[in-house]
């Protein structure tokens, strides 16, 4: 897989896909936007080495249709806030306008393309929509981690037409989450949690060959029909909605010891005050320990942003289903598209 640094990017027109599917609040409004901050680098990289910048990216599910909610407008505005830069914003992101605009940019500036999610062609993997995008770059670079698992146009569509590399948070997220399966430190320590129990039984099969201890938590305890002595589940329960006491003081004593730690998924509901003591405790006790610690998904990384620890871990993952795939051994649609195709 060839990196950014390997791309000649000087007056090219560079499109980087980006994920800026940060979560909103019913006004619109931001609540966090560390997807947004971890691409500053590469944008920064592109504007000093004289690219023309296209970004562009999903937000949240428009079911193929324009929703006024959902434009990208304030991720124009907070991308505005971190480079102190001028950001155009294009009326969509495909077509002849957009065409026109990317026609007359100069090298350094930036352009932000509507939400690709606004034509169902971009989960479709349509040819032509790939084709579409494709004709507004000369080189493309991958910086969305947290859907490479999907077969979109924007993420496996794109390469076939263009040479393709990966950004900087791509290339460091594949670093950070090879090593912790090839070379942990020891004691490995996976938690997981959340509700679907189905996206985290092939992490845990995969982490049985690897990992030293399994620690479970979230409505997935409830519903794991497997044991296995690295598996450790809640002995107690606060109304099935948030493990119990027993339980977080044993998570805590494995925590404790632990030399790399991968946390994906909340204990309970968290959102919930009532229900918050066993997200809040063991995301105290991983950020309080002296291991390696990794978190990712959606849940987890607002967990770590509410309780004010992003600065205690060694590296947040902007990928949740994607971190979960790669974790369990699966290719990346992703990546091997801009591995095979170039």
């Amino acid at each position: 897989m060839r990196t950014l640094k390997e791309a000649n990017v000087k007056n090219k027109r560079v499109l980087v896909r980006c994920d800026f599917n940060c979560p909103l609040d019913e006004k619109g409004n931001i609540l966090d936007d560390y997807d947004i901050e971890r691409t500053i680098p590469t944008i920064e990289y592109l504007v000093k080495n004289q690219a023309k910048v296209i970004l562009m990216s999903h937000l949240d599910e428009p079911g193929g249709k324009v929703v006024e909610r959902l434009k990208l407008t304030p991720i124009q505005d907070r991308l505005f806030e971190y480079l102190d830069l001028s950001i155009s914003k294009a009326p969509d992101s495909v077509g002849e306008t957009v065409k026109q605009i990317v026609k007359e940019m100069l090298p350094g500036e930036i352009l932000l393309l509507e939400n690709l999610r606004f034509h169902k062609e971009e989960k479709e993997n349509n040819e032509n929509f790939s084709k579409e995008l494709a004709s507004l770059g000369d080189v493309f670079i991958n910086e969305a981690f947290g859907v490479c698992h999907r077969t979109h146009a924007s993420i496996v569509g794109i390469p076939k037409y263009l040479p393709s590399f990966a950004g900087f948070l791509l290339q460091k997220e594949i670093k950070i989450l090879s090593n912790i399966l090839e070379r942990p430190q020891r004691p490995l320590v996976a938690i997981l949690g959340g509700v679907k129990a189905s996206t985290k039984i092939p992490v845990i099969e995969n982490f049985l060959k690897i990992a030293d201890f399994i620690l479970v938590g979230g409505k997935i305890a409830l519903e794991l029909k497997m044991s296995h002595e690295k598996i450790i589940l809640p002995e107690d329960y606060n109304q099935e909605l948030d493990i119990g006491k027993k339980t977080i003081a044993n998570f805590k004593k494995i925590i404790q010891k632990a030399g790399t730690i991968v946390w994906n998924g909340p204990m309970g509901y968290f959102e919930k005050e009532e229900f918050e003591e066993g997200t809040k405790e063991i995301a105290l006790a991983i950020a309080n320990s002296k291991a390696f610690k990794v978190a990712g998904g959606g849940e987890t990384s607002l967990a770590v942003s509410k309780y004010n620890l992003k600065e205690k871990f060694n590296f947040i993952s902007v990928g949740g289903g994607a971190m979960l795939d790669f974790l369990a051994g699966k290719k990346l649609p992703g990546l091997e598209a801009i591995s095979f195709y170039h």
